[in-house]
C-alpha cells in the first residue's frame, strides 16, 4: 500500500463534468450533484483503511454541509480486481450500511479521476457555487486510524467558509491516503 499526499489546491480550477452509475440505480452527473453554494467531490472506497478511519466523519461532514447548501459526491475509482472489497456489489452494501446521504458512484474506467487528477483515498475536491476549485485538503487530523473528538475538522470548515464567501482557505493541509489502485494497462 503505497500512501501518497494530496497537491496544493488550484484555486478557481473549474469542476470537470462526469456521467457516472451510482449504487442507487441512477446515472449522476456533476449538475445533478451539485448544490447551489457548492460540491464536495470526494474520491474514496472500501478496502482503504484511511477511508475506513473517517467513514462516520466524512458522513456527519456530508450532512452538515448539505444544510448550508454543499452538496456531496463519492466516487471510487480502484480497479477491484486486485480488491474485491471495492467492487460494486461492495460499494452498494458499504453505501448502505454507513447510510450514505450522497450519491456512490463507480468510476470503472478511472477516467474521471484522471480527469479531476485524483491520486488517492481520500482525495476531496471543494468548489463553490460556480463550480470552481477552492479547497483541496484533508477531512481532519486523522490518517489509518481516526483522530481524537474534538480535532479540527479542516474539511467542514473550509467548505462552511466556501459556502459563506464563495472562496476557500488560503492554507490548507493536505490529504493522505492510500494510492488509487490503476489498472494495469
Amino acid at each position: 500500500m503505497v500512501s501518497l499526499e494530496t497537491p496544493v489546491c488550484e484555486f478557481g480550477l473549474p469542476a470537470p463534468d462526469f456521467s457516472l452509475p451510482g449504487v442507487d440505480g441512477k446515472t449522476w452527473t456533476r449538475d445533478d450533484c451539485k448544490g447551489p453554494k457548492g460540491l464536495l467531490v470526494m474520491f474514496i472506497c472500501n478496502h482503504c483503511p484511511y477511508v475506513q478511519a473517517v467513514r462516520e466523519r466524512i458522513v456527519r461532514d456530508a450532512r452538515e454541509l448539505a444544510e448550508l447548501g454543499v452538496n456531496c459526491v463519492a466516487i471510487m475509482s480502484n480497479d477491484p480486481t486486485d480488491y474485491p472489497e471495492d467492487s460494486f456489489e461492495n460499494m452498494k452494501q458499504v453505501a448502505e450500511q454507513f447510510q450514505f446521504p450522497f450519491p456512490y458512484l463507480l468510476d470503472e474506467t478511472q477516467q474521471v479521476a484522471k480527469t479531476f487528477g485524483a491520486i488517492c483515498t481520500p482525495d476531496f475536491f471543494g468548489y463553490n457555487g460556480q463550480l470552481e476549485l477552492q479547497y483541496r485538503g484533508r477531512l481532519d487530523e486523522s490518517r489509518k486510524e481516526a483522530a481524537p473528538e474534538g480535532v479540527r475538522r479542516d474539511l467542514f470548515e473550509g467548505m462552511k467558509q466556501v459556502a459563506e464567501t464563495g472562496k476557500g482557505p488560503e492554507k490548507q493541509i493536505p490529504s493522505v491516503g492510500c494510492s488509487i489502485k490503476w489498472r494495469e494497462d
